[in-house]
């Protein structure tokens, strides 16, 4: 018995250790959170304005130009994918795996060749173990994002889009990433950037709202180019900041559960501890019970 009981203790100094761990990460997690969404509020309404503004200055123009015209047989299409560079975050990131391969799958469906491009060190590991092939690669910052990062991998994303097809080029850019949408709920979401979707325009001119004229000056289409790259950079940068957000959510919420199961399997190993402490004691106190009933028999049958 005494052999199991060290057994037990063991396990519960080594389950005590672990849970004072994840409680720690817990509340590291849960403190980053709030700065996260802090800087989601303060990137959206800048994301959402440069894309209103495209969106006018591209149904303001007939120029045609890779942020606002689709290709008559798109042929190619690159998708971003952002995970994290740590684990212990549950299914964040497999979740965005997840639906970058249902993206891929109805893309190539549609007769497109897929090109990836990958951030996180989670999605780099997933590509990288199954052998399939990534365009480029980021990693190091999806915790704490800068819009230094966002314009780093912009960089091959605009320049695929600006080339022909014939060259590497490709006609789509799609993106995949953890939308935020409260401390319980984190979606996986993918997202067309380019070419830019004009419906919104057409829901506003069918509610009778009156879209301005423009004049631009040099070009329309130099007015598109020098938008080009502002416009991936913004939604990247907020994809960015909304994905580390959702992770900071997933991994508070998943290192709560690893204490909580901590905290029952302490429960349960002290229970376990207690009855084998317990039937120690009992089959101590029967040896010697035992012992002194022998001793008695054997002193009574020396006085006869």
């Amino acid at each position: 018995m005494g052999a199991q009981l060290r057994v037990y203790k063991r396990r519960i100094r080594s389950v005590t250790a672990t849970k004072k761990i994840t409680k720690a990460m817990e509340m590291i997690a849960a403190s980053r959170i709030v700065k996260a969404q802090r800087r989601v509020a303060a990137s959206t309404p800048y994301a959402t304005e440069l894309t209103r503004a495209v969106t006018a200055v591209a149904t303001g123009s007939t120029t045609k130009h890779p942020l606002t015209t689709e290709a008559d047989a798109p042929a190619r299409a690159a998708i971003l994918l952002i995970t994290s560079d740590r684990g212990l975050a549950g299914g964040y990131s497999s979740n965005a795996i997840k639906a970058a391969e249902q993206l891929t799958e109805r893309l190539r469906g549609e007769g497109k060749e897929v090109v990836t491009y990958v951030i996180g060190r989670k999605g780099v590991a997933y590509y990288g173990f199954r052998e399939r092939k990534i365009a480029d690669s980021w990693t190091g910052f999806t915790d704490s994002p800068t819009y230094a990062d966002a314009k780093r991998a912009a960089a091959p994303l605009i320049e695929a889009v600006t080339q022909e097809t014939a060259e590497g080029g490709v006609d789509e850019l799609h993106i995949v990433f953890t939308e935020f949408v409260s401390m319980m709920t984190q979606n996986p979401v993918d997202s067309r950037m380019l070419p830019l979707s004009l419906d919104t325009t057409k829901e506003e001119e069918g509610k009778g709202e009156i879209l301005p004229l423009f004049d631009f000056e040099p070009s329309a289409e130099d007015v598109l180019d020098a938008l080009l790259p502002r416009y991936v950079e913004s939604r990247i940068y907020n994809a960015l900041l909304q994905a580390a957000a959702s992770e900071h959510a997933a991994r508070r919420r998943a290192m709560k559960s690893a204490t909580d199961n901590a905290g029952d399997l302490i429960k349960s190993l002290s229970r376990l501890a207690n009855a084998a402490r317990q039937a120690e004691i009992t089959q101590e106190i029967s040896e010697i019970v035992g012992g002194a009933s022998a001793l008695a028999d054997a002193t009574a049958g020396s006085d006869k």
